[in-house]
């Protein structure tokens, strides 16, 4: 069974860039596709992001375009998503999930989950 584990998150600044890594633990992510999602307080889970399992066709949300860039190696079994010019509504735990399809931002056709991973932007 595929287990998830995000990490590098933390404190950052506005402006400032951090890159988040959702490693598999056990099993391999290697044909799945990867998404990234975010919870802010208060609010419902949200797509960020996503990438297919060959790398190709990344897909972002439109707050996150030209901001935060997602790639992978399949050789370390871990997806990375680069956040830069991280402004403080980009404040949330963040979570990365595996789908045997294509990317999708339906959440329920994601079948293991990450434990998620807080990121904060503040001054």
């Amino acid at each position: 069974q595929l287990q998830l584990v995000e990490s590098g998150g933390g404190l950052v600044q506005p402006g400032g860039s951090l890159r988040l890594s959702c490693a598999a633990s056990e099993g391999t992510m290697e044909y799945d596709a990867i998404g990234w999602f975010r919870q802010a307080p208060g609010k419902e889970r949200e797509g960020v992001s996503c990438i297919s399992s060959t790398g190709g066709s990344p897909d972002y949300a439109d707050s996150v375009k030209d901001r935060f860039t997602i790639s992978r190696d399949n050789a370390k079994n871990t997806v990375y998503l680069q956040m830069n010019n991280l402004k403080p509504e980009d404040t949330a735990v963040y979570y990365c999930a595996a789908t045997s399809i294509l990317c999708t931002w339906y959440q329920y056709e994601y079948h293991s989950w990450g434990q998620g991973i807080q990121v904060t932007v503040s001054s």
